[in-house]
């Protein structure tokens, strides 16, 4: 049983890859979750009001495919459970949860993340936080472009903290601020050639 996650900000392609993943190595894909429309948009709307709500439904969520992974032979998940970690810690330096709500968040996390196996590698991709705003604003999502701009280059120095400091799993970190992976042939191939290399 392999188990990967593809890890990054906002925007930067977590969900190609697996697509590509799926289509070339045949990994069986868990995507990020489906969240209510309500909820992401009151989330959004009022971060500090829905924060709480938002993160621990991640969690379940997240928790759910790796337990579920456990069926298969090969799989990808769309994010990883610490990433998660990532967004609440960022939220409550922030102000949008307060000390017990941070509180119940870390009691919580912790109990899923004991309970999970670590996976067989992390794929970070990296990026700088310009060119993934960049790529937010193409796709168009209203409630990312509503997001000061300060709030995705805020995301992308925890990522790369966060990850400069890694050790759950084996970590593959890939730059991918000059690659079209989705586009070029020979973009998607040194992606997966990096994959496959880092598996054995």
């Amino acid at each position: 049983m392999t188990v990967i996650n593809i890890a990054g900000v906002v925007g930067v392609g977590k969900s190609s890859l697996c697509k590509i993943l799926e289509e070339e190595l045949n990994f069986t894909v868990f995507y990020e979750p489906f969240v209510d429309t309500n909820l992401l948009e009151n989330y959004y709307k009022d971060k500090k009001k829905y924060s709480l709500a938002m993160q621990i439904y991640f969690l379940s969520k997240r928790f759910s495919m790796y337990q579920s992974s456990k069926e298969f032979s090969k799989s990808c998940i769309d994010r990883g459970i610490v990433e998660d970690r990532i967004f609440a810690q960022m939220l409550y330096k922030q102000g949008m949860l307060e000390d017990f709500e941070f509180e119940i968040y870390l009691d919580v996390y912790q109990n899923f993340y004991k309970n999970i196996r670590p996976i067989d590698l992390m794929v970070y991709l990296q990026i700088s936080p310009e060119n993934a705003i960049k790529r937010i604003k193409k796709r168009g999502r209203d409630y990312e472009t509503s997001q000061d701009e300060n709030y995705w280059v805020d995301l992308n120095n925890r990522y790369e903290t966060y990850f400069k400091n890694y050790s759950w799993s084996k970590l593959l970190v890939i730059d991918v601020n000059n690659l079209d992976f989705v586009n070029n042939k020979e973009d998607k191939k040194l992606l997966l050639n990096k994959i496959q290399t880092s598996l054995t």
